[in-house]
């Protein structure tokens, strides 16, 4: 408390020598200050302000125009897919008909190979058989003419008698 009593005391005896200026009055200080302010104040304005805005000015018409650029791009990569799309929509297309068309004209072919196989082999077949039964037939004929012989000189082995002369005899009363 001692304390604040001796600066209570000091300020009134300051304002006691002082003439009684009051703090909340201006004095030529004060104005003197806010000369040297309002100068450096005009000075920033007319001399450091304009060149930033023509910068910020300039970063505005940038941010602006790669905006611009960037929205047409996407325009454009939106155009260009799209197209795209469109192109492999019709090359799957065309490829899905042309893949039925070869395979269409696959199993043309197969079939048409598959009809002349079949006609070659029957074509062989009937050849095969025909030469077989003209093989059966002339050696049925052989075997026919062969009978007699064979007959006779089995018959005379078996009963040891000489056929050949009996069948001739036989053969010619017939």
């Amino acid at each position: 408390m001692a304390e604040m009593n001796a600066t209570v005391l000091a300020a009134g005896r300051a304002v006691a020598e002082g003439g009684g200026s009051n703090f909340l009055v201006p004095n030529g200080t004060f104005f003197f200050v806010l000369a040297i302010f309002l100068i450096v104040l005009g000075v920033i304005g007319t001399f450091v302000v304009p060149p930033i805005m023509k910068v910020l000015r300039e970063r505005e018409y940038m941010v602006a125009k790669t905006q611009a650029d960037n929205k047409r791009s996407d325009e454009q990569f939106a155009a260009a897919r799209d197209d795209y799309e469109k192109t492999m929509a019709e090359a799957r297309s065309e490829a899905s008909g042309l893949r039925d068309g070869a395979r269409a004209e696959g199993r043309k072919v197969l079939d048409d190979m598959r009809r002349r196989t079949e006609d070659e082999v029957n074509s062989t077949l009937q050849d095969a058989r025909e030469q077989l039964k003209q093989e059966g037939d002339s050696i049925a004929e052989e075997l026919r003419s062969r009978v007699d012989t064979m007959s006779t000189t089995l018959a005379s082995r078996i009963l040891r008698v000489d056929i050949a002369t009996s069948s001739a005899a036989t053969g010619s009363k017939r």
